[in-house]
């Protein structure tokens, strides 16, 4: 798992520092990787945190939405 993170972190700062234009070393490449994959992986996780709130909330909705239009349509018109 280490390695992976090695890997990863390694890959995520090459490109990073390509793309800013900054020149650092090997061991301070592969850090600035590493912490950023951390750092974006925890922002990530509670965006989708928050994400699964407001879903929660929107699928709440939807659904009073449809029982109160069956409702209308089964019940009411029944009358």
């Amino acid at each position: 798992m280490i390695f992976y993170w090695l890997i990863m972190g390694a890959a995520a700062g090459f490109i990073g520092t390509r793309l800013l234009k900054i020149e650092l070393g090997l061991a301070q490449t592969i850090a600035l990787g590493v912490v950023g994959a951390l750092l974006g992986g925890l922002v990530l996780r509670v965006f989708l945190a928050v994400l699964g709130v407001a879903a929660g909330f929107i699928g709440a909705l939807l659904g009073v939405a449809a029982l109160i239009l069956g409702y209308k349509y089964f019940i009411e018109n029944r009358k």
